[in-house]
């Protein structure tokens, strides 16, 4: 399963025209809310950033949403180069996008002088290619990424590029969802965000110490929400910090949707992928051989998934999200999260167990009261027991002990999916802080020369 959604940032601009009641119109030809001439004048004297390596002028995102989850997103960033290491940064960019169901428009990218005037305006090389499939975890999806490399970027200079992305086609209608950071490890002067929304909709909204008005304007059946900030201080991260915290300043934007929704959504889907076939018959039976009891063949169950099929994620169009049926993970001998869990619950099922699949984040950061599928990017099975909850599996992880989870699941929000679409709202169980651990012991001698021989545990 992958993540829907982006990571946005979006912030307000000096000298720019007063928000409007509908969002810009930004095309190659430019944003006519936006004069450029006022954002390449912010540019700082370097002295007074001996340790940065740029400044961003503007960080911009304007979003614009239909009620059935269409819609475009633009981003925008004017980058002043300080010295060489930013110019390494900035002289090569990729925009990504998902060619199932997206449309990329690179508007501009230009290199210009401090004054605005143009040092090129286009880039010296470009190519589009899928995102490669690695040999650890083969991973395999309609994402494209466009690299470019400017020319002529070195310190003293301005990037300013903008690119769009316009969603075709939602893979489940009605949702979407946009996360901004106002607040990044770089000084940013002027930072905005417009989200562009029919009147009717009324979307969720949530602001983490944000201690600016965000605007809001409505017309013609649209309304716009605007925030702008200047002069966004840049914060250092540190290992360990605590979450929430008062240095974090970010926004979410989510569509009104509902767990319901979303559980009847993936049923719908994954219905008809349950079916075990007489050669997943014959292929399960021969797995459970030497299994005395039903909790035995389960045990026997769980290693088979989870350490005899490969870990291969295919997420071609829909097939990022719809699991592929037990016949073709058994004959292929390898499967993705969902197809795994789907596997294991089918079979899981003809022994009698009350099995389901449940949605979950692979980092525990689902939310439970903003709803959106783009919570969720893992898939893990749960069988019921009667009187003690669920016991949950995730069958991608091959040497996790049976019945437990790994540390990075543990007390994240889960979404049990019942067959008929009800859902349940589940907190993934956690270990005590003296067991949820990891060791390491490295055992050896270290030889005159500085050769050192041993093994690590």
């Amino acid at each position: 399963m992958r993540v829907i959604g982006r990571l946005l940032v979006l912030v307000p601009l000096c000298g720019a025209v007063p928000a409007a009641a509908q969002a810009p119109r930004i095309t190659p030809a430019g944003d006519p809310s936006v004069r450029n001439d006022s954002i390449y004048a912010l540019h700082v004297d370097p002295a007074e950033y001996p340790d940065q390596p740029y400044v961003v002028l503007l960080d911009d995102g304007v979003l614009r949403f239909e009620a059935d989850g269409r819609g475009s997103r633009t981003y925008r960033q004017v980058v002043q180069i300080l010295n060489q290491d930013g110019a390494e940064t900035w002289g090569d960019q990729s925009f990504s996008y998902s060619a199932g169901h997206e449309r990329l428009t690179v508007n501009w990218l230009k290199v210009l002088r401090l004054d605005g005037s143009v040092i090129s305006d286009k880039p010296a090389h470009q190519q589009e290619s899928q995102t490669e499939a690695g040999l650890d975890s083969p991973s395999y999806s309609d994402e494209r990424t466009r690299d470019v490399t400017l020319s002529g970027v070195t310190p003293g200079t301005i990037v300013d590029w903008s690119y769009t992305i316009e969603d075709l086609k939602p893979v489940l209608a009605g949702d979407y969802h946009t996360s901004w950071v106002v607040r990044t490890m770089r000084p940013i002067r002027r930072s905005r965000l417009l989200v562009d929304l029919p009147a009717t909709v009324a979307p969720r909204i949530q602001e983490t110490n944000v201690h600016f008005p965000r605007r809001v304007d409505e017309h013609n059946g649209r309304r716009v929400y605007t925030w702008a900030t200047a002069d966004v201080a840049r914060f250092d991260p540190e290992s360990y910090a605590a979450s929430p915290n008062t240095v974090y300043v970010g926004i979410e934007v989510y569509a009104p949707m509902d767990w319901d929704r979303i559980a009847h959504w993936y049923a719908d889907l994954s219905r008809d992928r349950y079916e075990v076939t007489p050669t997943v018959q014959q292929r399960f039976d021969a797995a459970m051989a030497g299994a005395a009891t039903a909790e035995d063949s389960l045990r026997a169950l769980h290693r088979w998934v989870a350490q005899d099929f490969r870990y291969v994620s295919v997420s071609l169009g829909i097939g990022g999200f719809q699991p592929r049926p037990p016949r073709v993970v058994v004959n292929n001998g390898f499967g993705d999260c969902k197809d795994k869990a789907t596997l294991f619950v089918a079979l899981a099922r003809r022994l009698g167990f009350d099995a389901v699949p449940v949605l979950v984040s692979s980092s525990a950061f689902a939310d439970s009261t903003l709803p959106s599928i783009s919570q969720f990017d893992h898939m893990i099975a749960a069988v019921a027991r009667p009187g003690r909850g669920y016991q949950y599996f995730d069958l991608t992880s091959d040497l996790t002990p049976f019945g437990e989870l790994p540390p990075s699941e543990q007390g994240g929000f889960g979404l049990v999916v019942r067959p008929d679409g009800r859902n349940e709202h589940v907190v993934l169980p956690e270990d005590s802080s003296s067991a949820n651990r990891a060791e390491g012991t490295l055992t050896g001698s270290l030889s005159e020369d500085g050769l050192f021989t041993g093994h690590y545990e």
